[in-house]
């Protein structure tokens, strides 16, 4: 898991970003269809998270409202 680091979120690096994704739950999916995780993917997918989020927390704003809602994603 990436290191916290002191600081407002923000400001993190996306290296030392905390990862926002389950890695055995995406691991146990990914699994299923009978495939391997590398540790990278999940580094990646919790970036490509952080990526969403920020995109719908701008279009929150921009909507005047402080709730993300689901069509902001």
């Amino acid at each position: 898991m990436a290191k916290k680091s002191k600081g407002s979120a923000g400001g993190k690096s996306k290296s030392s970003r905390d990862v926002l994704v389950v890695a055995s739950k995406v691991k146990a999916y990914v699994k299923g269809k009978d495939m391997n995780t590398s540790a990278e993917a999940i580094d990646a997918l919790s970036n490509c998270v952080y990526e969403i989020l920020d995109c719908a927390t701008t279009r929150t704003k921009d909507n005047g409202r402080k709730t993300l809602k689901s069509y902001d994603l």
